[in-house]
């Protein structure tokens, strides 16, 4: 145990990632792709956890030896750089915004229908309940942000994300489908219908902040040039992580519900998805991972608009002034408007996990241009492989965002 506490601990800003990158927005996707289409995308989630590898691993890289952060890179170094990072700043915001207002209407959702599986007599609908539980969470999860600082957020993230790997991993194998209809799931295509799902695979796992905060954090845990390999390792650890988790709630969600022609379109269907196999044990486990999913997710996403806006200005990670406290207030309030209109968190989480992948591009390519500057990087400047994966992983999210806009035109 103490051997894999050091593991994670020595992949801090990589967990951090998985904040960002597996919440109940991720688990939502993947559930309900698992449901519907069962391991038909698991190819599409594959790719997107390769190319948030090679993000990360570009991002980490440039700050551990420049010493410097996105935003304000962007901002100075780019023609018209200021532009670019004014963009993508507020589609990161907008977008993780959003994708706040489910994950909270999501997670308090799931509370409440736990609480009902066991209290049977609780009626099946309580607006009140629903939004007093996402008050609370948010009112928690906004004083331990108050009080906390980076290595707070590390450990806090560390116990949330060991909890929903180990629950979503244990649920798999409970109810785990043959081999070979997973195995089929790496054959490249898309099922009828199926764009939707795709643009919020990648939208959730290829999340832009993951990239762009990378180097916040990376000044966060204090590492330089002479944590280059730590910052690979922790790269590639979050990536297998992202994928292992992810893929074992998709299984998870085929093995319960594909082969029966269930889907998953209200939150009491997370719910049930392994009680008829396992019982409510099952039942807990499962959404213990969801709900570790929904709070790893909070912790982040209340950071990033102070903490981009810190790096647009001194590019420095700052959790201690005014600012970051007045806009993570503000989120907290964006958070309650799906609670608050009683909307269909399922719905609301995809949607906004989709919006996530139009700022993609610039994310992308701004990265492209300041890993190969020569005077900057020198011999740790990425070489023809890795620049040839950059580039496919830019043609990707062009393509994927023009999938999304077309899916969302057709959702509207």
């Amino acid at each position: 145990m103490k051997k894999l506490i050091a593991f994670l601990l020595s992949i801090g800003p990589g967990i951090f990632c998985i904040g960002y990158t597996v919440g109940t927005g991720s688990v939502t996707s993947m559930a309900k792709s698992g449901s519907q289409y069962g391991s038909q995308l698991l190819w599409v989630l594959a790719l997107s956890c390769f190319f948030s590898w090679l993000l990360m691993e570009a991002y980490g890289r440039y700050a551990v030896v420049t010493g410097r952060t996105a935003i304000n890179s962007f901002r100075t170094e780019i023609k018209f750089g200021k532009l670019v990072a004014i963009l993508v700043i507020v589609g990161i915001v907008i977008g993780q915004w959003n994708s706040l207002s489910g994950i909270v209407g999501l997670s308090a959702n799931a509370i409440y229908e736990v609480v009902r599986l066991f209290i049977p007599q609780l009626d099946s609908e309580n607006y009140w309940a629903v939004l007093g539980i996402a008050i609370f969470i948010l009112i928690i999860m906004y004083a331990l942000l108050i009080i906390g600082k980076y290595s707070f957020f590390e450990k806090a993230l560390i116990l949330f994300v060991t909890i929903m790997g180990v629950s979503f991993i244990v649920s798999m194998f409970i109810v785990l489908p043959p081999g070979g209809d997973i195995i089929k799931g790496f054959v490249p295509i898309i099922p009828p219908g199926g764009n939707l799902m795709v643009a919020a695979f990648v939208g959730t796992t290829m999340a832009a902040p993951t990239f762009v905060v990378r180097p916040l954090l990376m000044k966060g845990k204090g590492w330089g040039k002479e944590n280059i390999k730590d910052q690979a390792r922790d790269s590639l650890s979050s990536a297998i992580l992202m994928f292992t988790i992810s893929a074992s709630i998709m299984i998870t969600a085929m093995g319960t519900m594909y082969y029966k022609g269930l889907t998953i379109d209200r939150v009491i269907d997370m719910v049930n998805t392994l009680e008829p196999v396992a019982g409510k044990f099952a039942v807990g486990l499962f959404m213990t991972g969801a709900l570790s999913a929904g709070i790893s997710s909070v912790f982040p996403i209340l950071m990033v608009a102070p903490l981009l806006i810190a790096d647009f200005k001194k590019g420095e990670f700052d959790i201690k002034s005014n600012l970051f406290k007045g806009l993570s207030a503000v989120a907290c309030v964006v958070g309650l408007s799906v609670p608050v209109l009683g909307a269909n968190p399922i719905s609301a989480q995809i949607a906004t996990q989709v919006a996530n992948v139009f700022v993609l591009p610039l994310v992308i390519g701004g990265i492209f241009y300041l890993v190969n500057q020569k005077d900057v990087m020198g011999h740790h400047r990425p070489g023809i492989l890795f620049n040839i994966g950059l580039i496919l992983a830019f043609g990707f999210s062009c393509i994927i965002s023009f999938i999304g806009f077309q899916a969302l035109r057709e959702l509207i």
